[in-house]
């Protein structure tokens, strides 16, 4: 079967049981989520964190925020009034474009993504071009695209009229688009994802009293007090199709659910926003904060660097800075996120945060391998949250692979593809390049660190090989038990090679590698170029737990962080009783 990046799958050995189908979950985005363009990496990071955990995804996306109708403008102009027919289909363009644009943004943070037209889509709807109701769904091309991709972005408010033009499905229609679609594909349930955090009794920008927001709602409930918040279309198809609709805020877990059954709506605070400090400013930590600076879900208070003086790429207030380890601590943020150079630096910061009763999430894989039951056993002991799904695999969840693997069944043993700086510098040598330039093309793409040493004596694999034992089997091999094969001494050119990074159990004991596969005719690892990485994971059944992805660089690795925090969040509500 195909592999997708960063997607969990099970392939099964002969004889095995069939593997369970990958759920699929639509979500919708509008125009108050996508005001800009700017705003296409939060909506690739909602999609990221469903796809981290096992699930296909289908984005219905509205255009960008006023494009809608900045496009009937520009058909005014022309004397294009609201009877034309050619009228939906330019009117249309601006989903499609948000469409593309949304998949270029999952593309840059290694989700393997997809784009639809609205013809491609194939929703037919009748009635007028402007205001049609869908009545079928042409599905060959979703279904080619979700076998084939795991996130597919389609636009949402259009579709094919009975004559063949497009047509449009009213204003919000999106919303329409989003439900049909879960009803057509069997689901019951669709997540609209607005700028609140669910249905109210009142506006909640209204002045008059203090809203209440429901967390389940009748149908006659969202008609009532949904008002544009959501199309009236959607919700009696939803009713029609016993298709519950989910109304969520971005990052949010919690929501209101319309169906069936209410509940009486209660208060709502608003969360303050989470204050985070960021140890690094290099390639993950400036990523990091470029992404936070802009998101009023998180306050900044500090950043650790060597030097506070040094330019930067990211635009930040010098006063953030800090040389000061104890000087960041005290600022007492919420989280801390630790994307450090140095191992033993980044492990000692990680124990006073944890000491703290800070919650980290880290980069590091030589800080957290260093004694990953150590750190856990501390999270434990303070209360705290302790995630480090981007130390291993970039933008692969190798961490929720292995644990899902681990969740099954005993696992026997697991090889993977570990560095995406020497797996991208093997497809450059193996197209003929020196090793000189090899490395030198690495350090322009942001791959290779100003020393590569690590990276380049097998030393980055050999401590992702020990984080990921620790989590198959609950202990880690010394870090003298895992020889490493030096990449400039073992390479020879041929065939296709690639670094295998690998764990088995061997009798009582482990039995761990960093080596070099020479000729190797494992599918999933020869389909490997540039940075990516891969994982597979051997079940004591004979089941086969697989995951791909970029394995380094700024946005895949910054993704699986921010993930990380959408957990730890999500952790932190759960333990204050929010629903």
């Amino acid at each position: 079967m195909p592999y997708s990046a960063a997607h969990l799958a099970v392939v099964e050995k002969p004889l095995a049981e069939p593997a369970p189908a990958a759920e699929v979950v639509v979500l919708k985005f509008g125009s108050s989520i996508l005001r800009d363009q700017s705003c296409a990496p939060a909506v690739a990071s909602e999609v990221y964190g469903h796809v981290r955990a096992g699930r296909k995804v289908i984005a219905v996306v509205s255009a960008l925020g006023g494009h809608t109708d900045r496009l009937l403008a520009d058909a005014r102009a022309l004397g294009l009034d609201h009877e034309n027919d050619l009228l939906p289909g330019y009117v249309a363009l601006g989903e499609e474009k948000a469409a593309a644009l949304v998949a270029i943004a999952c593309d840059r943070i290694g989700l393997d993504a997809a784009a639809l037209s609205v013809r491609e889509l194939g929703i037919v709807a009748e009635g007028p071009s402007e205001h049609a109701h869908p009545v079928s769904l042409r599905s060959e091309a979703v279904r080619r695209a979700l076998a084939d991709h795991q996130v597919v972005v389609v636009p949402g408010f259009g579709a094919v009229g009975a004559n063949g033009r497009v047509v449009l499905l009213g204003r919000g229609g999106s919303d329409l688009t989003a439900v049909f679609l879960a009803a057509e594909l069997g689901l019951s349930r669709v997540r609209l994802v607005k700028d609140v955090d669910g249905l109210y009794d009142r506006d909640p920008a209204s002045a008059s009293g203090k809203p209440l927001r429901y967390r389940r709602a009748s149908w006659d409930d969202a008609r009532r007090h949904g008002g544009a918040l959501v199309q009236h279309d959607a919700i009696d198809l939803g009713q029609s199709r016993s298709v519950d609709i989910e109304v969520a805020a971005l990052g949010r877990a919690d929501c209101t659910v319309v169906g069936d059954h209410s509940a009486p709506p209660g208060p709502s605070v608003p969360d303050a926003p989470l204050k985070v400090a960021i140890a690094g400013c290099g390639v993950v930590g400036g990523g990091l904060l470029q992404r936070l600076l802009k998101d009023s879900r998180f306050e900044v208070v500090g950043v650790l660097v060597r030097d506070p003086s040094k330019p930067r790429d990211v635009d930040a207030p010098a006063s953030l800075f800090t040389s000061d380890r104890e000087a960041l601590l005290d600022l007492k943020p919420d989280i801390l996120l630790e994307a450090l150079s140095e191992g033993g630096a980044g492990h000692d910061l990680i124990r006073c945060a944890l000491e703290r009763g800070i919650d980290v999430a880290s980069a590091n894989k030589q800080a957290i391998s260093r004694d990953p039951a150590g750190l856990a056993d501390l999270a434990r002991a303070r209360g705290v949250r302790l995630a480090y799904s981007a130390a291993v695999g970039g933008g692969a969840p190798m961490i929720e692979t292995l644990r899902a693997a681990k969740s099954a069944g005993p696992v026997k043993g697991f090889e993977a593809v570990l560095n995406g700086t020497v797996n991208f510098m093997l497809t450059r040598l193996q197209a003929g390049a020196d090793f000189a330039d090899a490395l030198a093309d690495a350090r322009v793409a942001g791959f290779a660190e100003e020393d590569p040493s690590s990276d380049l004596e097998g030393r980055d694999s050999a401590a992702k090989v020990r984080l990921l034992a620790f989590e198959a089997f609950g202990r880690t091999p010394a870090e003298a038990d895992v020889p490493c094969a030096i990449l400039s001494e073992a390479f020879q050119p041929g065939g296709p090679v690639r670094q295998i990074g690998a764990c088995f159990r061997d009798g009582e004991g482990l039995k761990a590698s960093v080596s070099l596969d020479v000729g190797l005719d494992d599918p999933l690892f020869q389909s490997l170029d540039g940075e990516r990485n891969a994982l597979k994971v051997y079940g004591e059944d004979g089941r086969v737990w697989a995951c791909k992805g970029r394995g380094a660089g700024r946005w895949p690795t910054t993704e699986s962080v921010l993930a990380d925090v959408a957990d730890i969040v999500r952790a932190r509500h759960a333990s204050l009783g929010h629903h």
